[in-house]
């Protein structure tokens, strides 16, 4: 099949729609180098029925769901409308308590009520994680760096479009968390390779994640995806570079 054939099926992976975090479509058309970490095994590491919880940016609630978390003392965050509306329909079923956040300096929560705060792939304030923090408690959070995907970004796009701040580190990071007041107890950082072996998987995950392919659309990026059809047909994939890093702290 021909690049000018194949674009109709680009287009319909375009306008696919997208619910929660879940990336299961793409099973078997698109692989993730494993992280050196176990970000939900960290995370239970530091769970206890007793304790007051709350996962930032919950998506779908797909990944809070998995851990089993306490009813009755585990709590969300999300901003994203959809995605919030699906949690209002099911994570109040398991005994969580939802809350739609607009403002991360502002989360409606007392002052030291948490026992344990996660984040993955949410922003934060962290003077706001401190305040909500019980003395003694916890943050753990895994971030998606500034390079993320850089490269191939700019390789569809043809500029540095990505809007996430180049910078945006481990380093910076822990600078941030640490003049809060909050104490590092751990932190790594990892580069995993991002692989895709057809260009209609490329199409809608660059559809998704449209912050860090901002204005992407398969007629404008149709001479770049042609471009990297013929590198799947000779090499088989399509390879980018993620960032990922993960920092634990104490108050």
């Amino acid at each position: 099949m021909n690049c000018e054939q194949l674009k109709s099926l680009w287009i319909s992976e375009e306008r696919k729609t997208f619910k929660g975090w879940d990336f299961s479509y793409l099973a078997g058309r698109a692989s993730e180098e494993q992280l050196p970490w176990d970000y939900r095994s960290i995370v239970l590491t530091h769970m206890g029925s007793g304790k007051n919880m709350l996962d930032m940016g919950t998506g779908g609630g797909e990944f809070l769901l998995s851990l089993d978390p306490p009813k009755g003392k585990t709590f969300a965050t999300e901003g994203y409308a959809p995605n919030y509306e699906l949690c209002k329909r099911t994570l109040p079923d398991y005994g969580i308590d939802v809350r739609q956040v607009h403002d991360d300096r502002e989360l409606p929560f007392e002052d030291h009520f948490f026992d344990l705060i996660i984040n993955r792939h949410e922003a934060f304030d962290a003077q706001e994680v401190f305040r909500i923090l019980k003395p003694g408690g916890m943050f753990v959070t895994q971030q998606v760096g500034g390079q993320n995907n850089r490269e191939l970004s700019k390789l569809l796009l043809g500029n540095d479009s990505n809007i996430i701040d180049a910078a945006f580190g481990l380093g910076s990071a822990m600078e941030e968390i640490s003049r809060s007041g909050l104490t590092i107890v751990e932190g790594k950082e990892f580069f995993p390779i991002l692989t895709f072996y057809d260009v209609g998987a490329l199409v809608y995950f660059a559809k998704v994640i449209e912050w860090e392919f901002p204005g992407f659309s398969v007629d404008r990026c149709y001479d770049k995806l042609c471009f990297l059809q013929e590198q799947v047909e000779q090499q088989g994939c399509i390879q980018s570079t993620e960032h990922r890093f993960l920092i634990v702290a104490r108050k």
